[in-house]
């Protein structure tokens, strides 16, 4: 088989160690093979980039194993050719499975081109990607925490989700700050509704009338954690605004896209970011992003799940979660490649 990558190396990483297989050619025309073990340190780090340095590497490929590629990629990235690669497309023949053989079967596919990098935005997409989805981490949490204090509500018979939609808006918060200071009045905790809600009054009346101890108040003290968490989406949220001043043009164009304002424009650009040229095609993209029907073999469709199937494309670093619909991929990818 023609080999494509004359000076290579296979990296298997894992959270303690990284077993790296080197291929270079020898004086008899053929290959020799160097396999060494690193620790994943800094310092190790550095000392495995010095070297495939010394050797003359030309290529790296990896596994996406989790989070450990990442310390790799930001030390070779910029120096050397850095493929991260599908896991399920690097599986090793039955029987071949050390870390010193996943390592030389990499370096093997690799030296041969039979290899494709997923893809791995720079780093300041990278940077906004890990703002965006710890955003959605904390929204998340928010959600569970106000779930809880909803059932624990509920447990005493307190109806207010049931008269006000929001009942974690400022009228609702009003009214569970004076139940938590002992407030057991129904008619004065009505009375504390904002807004249109005070049009309710006789209904949150009713709703109030529940019966709340001790035990319910001290459980709903897990208020302090839900404002934590209101205070930290809001730093996030300054800063992702403040980290898509570069990419302001691409924010003007996603805002075009009804239902899409600052913050999902920010989502969409940190999962797919702002150069379309690794996406020969709208279509790819969809691939990518999992937004494509899965087609059968045999003239079949045996399932109308979305996936990758229909372009192949490789979703190993990311997919986009709660992507809007693909005829808006589809502007958002002319309106950046134009």
């Amino acid at each position: 088989m023609r080999i494509v990558y004359a000076r290579c190396c296979g990296l298997d990483v894992h959270k303690k160690s990284i077993s790296a297989c080197l291929l270079t050619p020898d004086d008899q025309g053929g290959t020799q093979q160097q396999v060494r073990r690193f620790g994943t340190m800094t310092r190790d780090l550095l000392e495995l980039s010095d070297w495939l340095a010394s050797n003359q590497v030309t290529h790296v490929a990896m596994e996406s194993t989790g989070v450990y590629w990442k310390p790799v990629w930001n030390i070779f990235e910029g120096i050397l050719t850095v493929l991260l690669v599908n896991a399920q497309h690097v599986k090793a023949v039955p029987g071949r499975k050390t870390d010193a053989k996943d390592c030389q079967w990499i370096a093997d596919l690799l030296q041969h081109g039979l290899l494709r990098g997923s893809f791995v935005p720079p780093s300041p997409i990278r940077q906004l990607r890990d703002f965006t989805r710890t955003r959605a981490s904390l929204r998340q949490d928010h959600t569970a925490v106000a779930n809880r204090m909803q059932k624990i509500l509920e447990d005493a018979n307190i109806k207010l989700a049931s008269v006000a939609s929001d009942w974690l808006g400022v009228s609702g918060r009003i009214i569970l700050d004076q139940m938590l200071d002992g407030e057991e009045d129904t008619v004065k905790l009505a009375h504390l509704c904002r807004g249109r809600l005070r049009e309710k009054i006789p209904e949150m009346q009713l709703a109030l009338e529940g019966r709340m101890t001790e035990h319910h108040r001290w459980m709903l003290l897990q208020r302090e954690q839900l404002e934590f968490l209101e205070a930290q989406i809001a730093k996030l949220d300054t800063k992702i605004l403040e980290h898509m001043s570069d990419y302001q043009t691409a924010v003007d164009l996603c805002t075009t896209i009804p239902g899409i304002e600052a913050i999902a424009a920010a989502n969409l650009i940190a999962e797919i970011g702002v150069n379309m040229d690794q996406f020969p095609s709208a279509q790819h993209l969809a691939s990518w992003a999992g937004l494509c029907p899965g087609n059968k073999s045999a003239g079949k469709r045996l399932s109308g799940k979305p996936g990758t199937e229909a372009y192949g494309y490789d979703a190993t670093y990311a997919k986009l979660p709660g992507l809007p619909r693909i005829a808006k991929i589809r502007t958002c990818r002319h309106s950046f490649a134009g």
